[in-house]
């Protein structure tokens, strides 16, 4: 039963400390960018020069 208590305890720590993370992330801005990931595959990449292509 000992067991049970510990096991309890250690996954509630580790939720704590995934949620902590979590709402650090949050307030210093990591999801602020909603935009440019859906759009970026839209747009061409850029068109390479002569140079750099016959430097490789």
């Amino acid at each position: 039963m000992s067991v049970i208590i510990i096991l309890l305890i250690a996954s509630i720590s580790v939720a704590l400390l995934f949620l902590i993370a979590f709402l650090w992330s949050v307030k210093t801005g990591q999801f602020e960018d909603d935009f440019s990931p859906s759009s970026r595959i839209l747009f061409d990449d850029k068109i390479h020069s002569d140079k750099t292509i016959k430097s490789r």
